[in-house]
């Protein structure tokens, strides 16, 4: 049985993901700041390369190898550009960028001794478009596109995919907080323009990670899959 690992794994779109991986038959554990109560939910913050590597040792001895990663942790930033100390850009750059980079780079030795591996990162439909008041985080995300494209290219002969879900207006406890704060207009609105006229369910972005880890997703990598409902194409 394959073990998979999820950032941001204890709430909104990571935790769809490990349910489903779950229930697709995968051994799933979880990092996150605040990691919940699951059998295999680890207390960790991506940024912290050393807390990175204890929980992924930690892992390994109650799982086995780790060969699926799914990078989901992420911060937000609603500030104007000129607004935005380098402190606050630091943070949100670490977050959702640093924290990819100590993730994937711990996990690799595990999938090139396995001669198999899958990585998706979660990035954000705001790569299509940009968005205006959140340009740490635009950055940030686009900045995981480009890490997903060069690392399929580097590691598709050793057996490994990489692949990135950009989602689009989904409803989870990020996006609920942003919209509570006033900083995410007519949410009406966004879904009248929606093609599909809903919003996205987490579970949205956990359909298209599991294809993306599947056997039979093996010949796609270096793709950027966007679940958005139309929004963006």
């Amino acid at each position: 049985m394959k073990t998979a690992v999820v950032t941001g794994g204890a709430s909104g779109i990571g935790l769809a993901i490990a349910r489903r991986l779950q229930a697709d038959g995968i051994h799933v554990a979880t990092i996150d700041l605040n990691p919940g109560d699951g059998e295999f939910a680890h207390a960790a913050d991506v940024t912290d390369r050393g807390a990175v590597e204890a929980a992924f040792t930690a892992i390994r001895s109650q799982l086995g190898p780790i060969t699926v990663l799914v990078n989901a942790a992420g911060l937000d930033c609603f500030k104007r550009f000129t607004d935005v100390s380098f402190d606050r850009w630091q943070k949100v750059i670490d977050v959702n960028l640093n924290g990819v980079f100590h993730t994937i780079q711990a996990v690799l030795p595990d999938m090139v001794e396995a001669g198999w591996g899958r990585i998706v990162n979660i990035s954000s439909s705001s790569t299509h478009s940009g968005a205006p008041y959140m340009s740490p985080y635009v950055a940030a995300k686009s900045a995981v596109n480009g890490l997903t494209k060069s690392l399929a290219l580097e590691y598709g002969p050793s057996g490994i995919t990489v692949n990135a879900v950009p989602p689009g207006f989904i409803d989870t406890p990020m996006l609920r907080a942003a919209a509570e704060r006033g900083y995410l207009g007519d949410i009406d609105a966004t879904i009248a323009a929606t093609p599909v006229r809903r919003i996205g369910r987490p579970e949205d972005i956990a359909a298209a990670c599991a294809f993306l880890i599947s056997e039979e997703a093996g010949y796609i990598t270096g793709q950027i899959l966007g679940v958005n409902g139309g929004r963006n194409t």
